[in-house]
C-alpha cells in the first residue's frame, strides 16, 4: 500500500509545482523572468507534471 501512497503523493505535488509554475508565468511582466520559468516549466524535470 506504501507504493500506491508514494504515488498519489508524487502526483499531487507535481500537480502543485506545475500549477505554480502556470501561475508564476503568468503573472510576471518581465519577458525575460517569463522565459526563465518557462525553460524550467519544460526541463526534463517537470517535463512529465502534465
Amino acid at each position: 500500500m506504501s507504493s500506491v501512497t508514494s504515488s498519489w503523493r508524487k502526483r499531487r505535488q507535481a500537480a502543485r509545482t506545475r500549477r505554480a509554475l502556470d501561475a508564476a508565468v503568468a503573472r510576471t511582466s518581465s519577458p525575460a523572468m517569463r522565459d526563465e520559468l518557462l525553460t524550467l516549466a519544460n526541463s526534463s524535470q517537470f517535463s512529465n507534471l502534465r
